[in-house]
């Protein structure tokens, strides 16, 4: 990837990474791991910044960087929504390795199939605007945030990420089907 299609991966990474990141605070909040949910999306909120053109912050960035790995580790097999939080935080790690070109291993595209992988692992059915589930949705997104932002730049991306969490919450607030009573 060149220079540009490296900002176009992250911008697109981020993206999904706020995009799911409000259904990751609602699950995280029930099970009492909010307190690490919180400094992960500074971390992206950080990066998101920086595609702005903002100095990247390296100590928000690198906390993110380790409560992503922790907050998978810490999330547990048994709560509703397990592999959901994984991949989400699957896709905060390699979106915060994108942002250091010296130290990558991974594609943009191989980062933001973890949002596809998360999104088809949601636990229980939901109705998103037109959709009948949270993986066609996603991927609707994807492509709308692809186009969008080669057309009319990152401003649009971010606004279109708003519009699409906003969206999407109303949707996910509700209990998981397997989520205990």
């Amino acid at each position: 990837m060149d220079e540009a299609s490296d900002a176009v991966g992250q911008a697109l990474c981020c993206a999904a990474a706020v995009r799911l990141g409000g259904a990751v605070q609602v699950l995280t909040e029930r099970h009492g791991l909010l307190d690490h949910y919180i400094p992960i999306m500074a971390g992206v909120e950080s990066i998101t910044a920086f595609l702005n053109g903002h100095e990247l912050d390296d100590g928000l960035l690198g906390t993110a960087f380790a409560r992503s790995w922790y907050l998978d580790a810490r999330y547990q097999t048994g709560f509703p929504g397990y592999a959901f939080v994984k991949d989400w935080t699957s896709l905060v790690f390699g979106t915060a390795v994108l942002t250091r070109p010296e130290q990558q291993n991974i594609l943009a595209e191989q980062t933001l199939d973890f949002a596809s992988k998360a999104a088809a692992a949601w636990p229980s059915a939901v109705r998103v605007s037109s959709f009948d589930s949270l993986a066609r949705f996603e991927l609707a997104c994807q492509q709308e945030a692809e186009d969008r932002l080669r057309k009319d730049g990152l401003p649009a991306l971010w606004k279109l990420t708003d519009v699409a969490t906003k969206s999407r919450l109303g949707g996910l607030t509700r209990e998981p089907a397997d989520a205990p009573a």
